[in-house]
C-alpha cells in the first residue's frame, strides 16, 4: 500500500515538473515573438507607406485602412501607388473573404 502512494506522489511530481518546463518553454517562445515582432515593427513606418500608397485613390481612407491592415501582417508595403506586388509576395497574396486582392 505504501509503495503504490509512493508511485502516485512520484508521477504526480513528474506531471508537475513536466508541466512546468512545458509552460518555461511556451514563455520564452512568446518572448522571442513579442521581440520579433516589435522589432520588425520598429523598421517599417506604415502609416508613411500606405499614405503614399494610397494617395492617388478614389477612396484614401478604405485605402489607407486596408493597407494598414497588409502592412501590419507583413511588414512590407510595395512602393508606388499601385502594381508592384511581386517586391512583397505576402502583402500580394492576402485576399478577402471574397477571394479578392485585400491590399491595394
Amino acid at each position: 500500500m505504501a509503495t503504490s502512494k509512493v508511485v502516485v506522489v512520484s508521477l504526480f511530481l513528474s506531471l508537475l515538473v513536466l508541466f512546468h518546463a512545458q509552460a518555461a518553454d511556451q514563455s520564452n517562445e512568446v518572448t522571442r515573438n513579442s521581440v520579433s515582432d516589435s522589432t520588425s515593427s520598429i523598421t517599417m513606418d506604415c502609416g508613411g507607406a500606405c499614405a503614399s500608397r494610397c494617395a492617388l485613390s478614389s477612396r484614401p481612407r478604405l485605402c489607407k485602412r486596408a493597407c494598414g491592415t497588409c502592412c501590419a501582417r507583413c511588414n512590407c508595403v510595395p512602393p508606388g501607388t499601385s502594381g508592384n506586388q511581386d517586391v512583397c509576395p505576402c502583402y500580394a497574396n492576402m485576399t478577402t473573404r471574397n477571394n479578392k486582392r485585400k491590399c491595394p
